[in-house]
């Protein structure tokens, strides 16, 4: 097998991870929740993921770990007077912890485009996620033909049009034939 296949199945089975593995990847996350919620990292961390989505060692692609709080999301609580059903502060988005990291991160790097992200990590308190981002006016990036299509016109602010593969995820445009019935 190659060395891309170990990672996969090694971060299929994270529990069966031999104890030294575990401590290392419990002081990881405690270093994790010290940081910011917004990081550039060198490296992924899980490279054989990053690869699958398009990621390369090269100038202009930059690696950002996200972190997104998990649990239920509220709106504010209502000052004013209102109809008691109209009080609720529950508010389920159509979007996931996924997609909430990818825009955030987009909005901390304005001249950068969001081309994909992965899952990471996750603790009881939050989710964190490796968003790649692409330097759409970098001279690496434009003289790559196979990733010079994010540096069109068309395809500024990706993120926030729901383009990105866990926004259309998260919109049903992915699961093919799942959840809907056929048309014969």
């Amino acid at each position: 097998m190659a060395l891309y296949k170990y990672l996969r199945e090694t971060w299929k089975k994270p529990k069966e991870l031999r104890r030294e593995l575990r401590d290392i990847w419990r002081e990881r996350l405690i270093s994790w929740r010290k940081e910011p919620s917004t990081t550039r990292i060198e490296n992924p961390i899980r490279l054989d993921r990053a690869r699958s989505l398009g990621y390369k060692a090269k100038p202009g692609f930059i690696i950002v770990r996200q972190r997104v709080a998990r649990g239920g999301r509220k709106r504010a609580k209502a000052r004013a007077g209102r109809k008691s059903k109209h009080m609720s502060n529950k508010l389920d988005l159509e979007t996931s912890y996924q997609v909430v990291a990818e825009r955030r991160a987009a909005k901390k790097f304005p001249n950068l485009e969001v081309l994909n992200s992965y899952f990471v990590a996750k603790d009881g308190k939050h989710y964190w996620y490796e968003v790649i981002l692409i330097d759409k006016s970098h001279p690496a990036i434009i003289a790559d033909k196979n990733i010079r299509w994010i540096a069109e016109k068309q395809h500024r602010r990706r993120v926030f049009r729901g383009l990105t593969s866990a926004a259309k995820r998260s919109r049903g445009l992915l699961n093919k034939g799942k959840g809907a019935e056929k048309i014969r």
